[in-house]
């Protein structure tokens, strides 16, 4: 189970984008790379192509982040916060949140 999930709110906590929160719109590489909505967007140039149809010109992408540069976003403290994984009595496996032990996946 993946502590980072597609959809989850996450607070990055190292690079250039540092402090900025997203959402992540898809998971690379069983979770070592997220790909996160206006988070690490680079401008591309790219070259006309008449025969597909593409125009050219300057193209804002965006690039994957490392997993271990974010934290997931705890809505209770309103900071980012480390995840654990646990077992619940009924054999199913939830995410919680360290800080202040209360589980993420709520409908999981």
């Amino acid at each position: 189970m993946n502590k980072i999930k597609k959809g989850d709110e996450v607070v990055i906590i190292a690079g250039r984008d540092k402090g900025k929160r997203g959402t992540v719109t898809n998971v690379l590489e069983k979770g070592a790379k997220l790909l996160i909505d206006g988070i690490n967007t680079v401008k591309k140039h790219v070259k006309a192509n008449p025969n597909a149809g593409d125009r050219g010109g300057i193209v804002i992408k965006t690039l994957p982040i490392q997993g271990s540069n974010v934290m997931l976003y705890n809505p209770a403290t309103q900071k980012g916060s480390r995840v654990g994984i646990r077992v619940l009595d009924d054999g199913r496996k939830v995410r919680y949140f360290k800080s202040t032990d209360e589980v993420v996946d709520v409908d999981a």
